[in-house]
């Protein structure tokens, strides 16, 4: 009976455990996610001439602050998870 307790216990933290962690990461793999993209569209930025250049610097800009905003909240995640 107490190592059912025991197993019970230990599956019961693993679980919450988990559920905290499991935000952080997914908001982090965004982040870099975007951070590709922005790095792909300043390339793309950088060959290209005419009216398709400011396109993709502007591509770039959008990806660069959706992983701004993938970042803060991956960090504060991370901080609810830790507290």
């Amino acid at each position: 009976m107490k190592n059912l307790l025991m197993a019970l216990v230990a599956t019961t933290f693993a679980a919450v455990a988990f559920a905290q962690v499991e935000p952080a990461t997914k908001e982090s793999g965004k982040a870099v996610a975007e951070s590709t993209k922005q790095a792909g569209d300043n390339v793309k930025a950088a060959t290209s001439t005419g009216p398709k250049k400011s396109m993709y610097k502007a591509k770039a800009r959008v990806h660069k602050a959706k992983a701004h905003a993938h970042k803060h909240q991956a960090k504060k995640a991370a901080d609810t998870a830790v507290h």
